[in-house]
């Protein structure tokens, strides 16, 4: 083929980008990414989302694919860029969302400035993702790239890699785009069916426990169906949140801490444990002893993959394979038995709604957490995505939101890092630009990825920011003071975070009261823009409530 026939490296992968769908790259480009940049500024069907850290870039393009379940592209230099994507990476990889990360590095055929920024960044992201490679030549594009994709989709998704030197991008190629392939996931096989059904028919006390994995897959309509017909109760996971809708009489709740709630007696009171999707990111919601102590739980193990042993996880009864289709099949076979009783699990809910009502209903100032979180209940629509960044308040928002679609309260109990709150919120305001938005921060999540309000400000999106403001790292304070230790070395300063967010040409407000509250959030849900609420928070009695009081009171039932 002529040279002038040929196509330009950098334009391949744009080309074989598009191929796969990609409608967004985010991301911060530097020198050795020049060439790609370039190419993309001519494609008429990939937008360049320009972020202000790689961090953020890197949350959104996972978020991106939370949502979608397609594969969402950042993009970064080489050297200090590529570091930055390091925890993004890793957010991606434990939470299964899909991504590409794109690197780029100085040429690797003529080097004409020693080692300056050069790291082994493929060798560096080979431990937190799925796949990591370096174009060593522009013939393998399409080959490489549609692997990246295939790799990070397939269940589980993560994060996948690929670093384009700066030689590589400027090569010309006589290389196609590789059309994406069409694939369906395998059924499970019948005699596990059969296996699972017949524990279900003998078992007295039923439960679900819906983990990430049926998240993942989208399999609400089907175990809707299956709780519908079965009138079996169900648990979730925090990963699992919201994949039935929480209003259901038959939800028992969500396990948000790791053991002692109201929860966990209903769990401990079930005779055969349906765990659909999980995932061994999330500490098991329930344990299974191995010592020879009496336990006759049946756990029947329902996923894509096979269980991973655990001392305290080693399952019964594995149904692998679509797990949609899996639940079907079980539904289609299984007679309710009239032997079921789950009267006592759903006592143990209803002391649990009972104990959480009385604590919402305290309105006192600075505004007291479950209150807060009643408050964001009543003001968003079903539909709205509350995107949680990392701290006490998830496990808050966990137990006592009530989730009525899947992925409607994004929570990251995987990698659990502080800084997505805010960039994942993005990445659903553009995703669903219909839907009301709103990220929960602490103030100290907030400020590791604060720079990225200009960002939402630049993009126009709807979104509204509420920073529970107690000027330290929460999280970490409770868990001091649970352990005896004396209170020291978390506390800061804070910008005024209202002058802030009005710097960035966004709107900034200050909570003055629980009322005041109520009324900030419906403003801001029904005002376009951004809008960053302050809202001083009481943790002054989170060790007492989560550690002592939810323990003896469900003891005691």
């Amino acid at each position: 083929m002529a040279e002038a026939d040929k196509t330009k490296a950098s334009d391949l992968f744009i080309q074989c980008l598009e191929q796969e769908g990609v409608e967004y790259i985010f991301g911060v480009p530097g020198e050795e990414n020049l060439d790609l940049l370039d190419s993309l500024s001519r494609s008429e069907k990939i937008k360049l989302v320009l972020t202000r850290h790689e961090q953020g870039a890197g949350f959104m393009a996972a978020t991106y694919g939370r949502h979608t379940g397609k594969t969402g592209v950042c993009l970064s230099t080489l050297g200090p860029g590529a570091t930055n994507l390091v925890t993004a990476a890793a957010y991606a990889t434990l939470g299964g969302m899909p991504i590409l990360m794109i690197t780029g590095q100085k040429p690797i055929k003529k080097s004409k400035q020693g080692r300056f920024q050069i790291l082994d960044v493929v060798s560096m992201m080979q431990p937190i993702t799925k796949y990591a490679h370096q174009m060593a030549s522009s013939d393998n594009i399409p080959s490489r790239l549609r692997e990246a994709f295939r790799i990070a989709e397939e269940e589980k998704p993560g994060a996948t890699h690929i670093e384009l030197p700066e030689d590589v991008a400027d090569e010309h190629t006589d290389s196609r785009p590789i059309p994406r392939s069409t694939v369906r996931r395998p059924t499970a096989d019948m005699k596990s069916i059969v296996q699972a059904v017949e524990a279900l028919e003998k078992a007295k006390r039923p439960l679900l426990v819906i983990g990430a994995g049926a998240n993942r897959k989208m399999t609400s309509k089907m175990l809707g169906e299956f709780v519908e017909k079965t009138g079996i109760p169900f648990v979730t996971t925090q990963l699992g949140k919201g994949v039935i809708d929480e209003r259901h009489p038959k939800f028992l709740g969500c396990a948000a801490l790791s053991a002692g709630d109201f929860v966990h007696r209903a769990i401990e009171d079930s005779d055969c444990i349906f765990n659909i999707g999980h995932d061994v990111i999330e500490k098991p919601p329930f344990f299974m002893h191995n010592d020879g102590s009496r336990d006759d739980r049946v756990v029947v193990h329902v996923s894509t993959k096979t269980a991973e042993v655990d001392p305290v996880y080693f399952p019964h009864i594995e149904v692998i394979g679509d797990i949609a289709n899996a639940i079907w099949q079980i539904k289609e076979a299984v007679t309710p038995s009239p032997a079921w009783d789950s009267s006592a699990m759903l006592r143990y809910r209803q002391a649990e709604l009972d104990h959480t009502a009385q604590l919402a209903a305290d309105e006192r100032f600075p505004v007291f957490p479950p209150h807060l979180v009643q408050q964001v209940r009543d003001a968003m629509p079903d539909d709205a995505i509350v995107c949680l960044d990392n701290g006490v308040y998830k496990i808050w928002f966990a137990r006592g939101y009530c989730a009525c679609k899947p992925n409607t309260v994004l929570l990251d109990n995987a990698l659990a890092t502080m800084g997505a709150g805010l960039p994942s919120a993005m990445a659903s305001a553009m995703v669903y630009p219909d839907r009301k938005v709103i990220a929960i921060c602490g103030d100290g999540g907030f400020m590791m990825n604060s720079q990225e309000m200009e960002t939402a400000v630049r993009l126009g999106l709807n979104l509204t920011v509420l920073i529970l403001n107690d000027s330290a790292y929460g999280m970490i304070r409770w868990k001091q003071a649970n352990m005896g230790f004396d209170d020291f070395g978390l506390t800061y300063g804070n910008p005024d975070f209202v002058k802030y967010a009005e710097s960035y040409g966004a709107n900034g407000y200050r909570v003055e009261s629980a009322e005041h509250l109520k009324e900030l959030l419906a403003h801001c849900r029904d005002t376009p823009g951004v809008h960053l609420i302050d809202c001083p928070v009481d943790y002054s009695e989170n060790d007492r409530i989560l550690n002592t009081e939810i323990k003896d009171l469900s003891k005691a039932l």
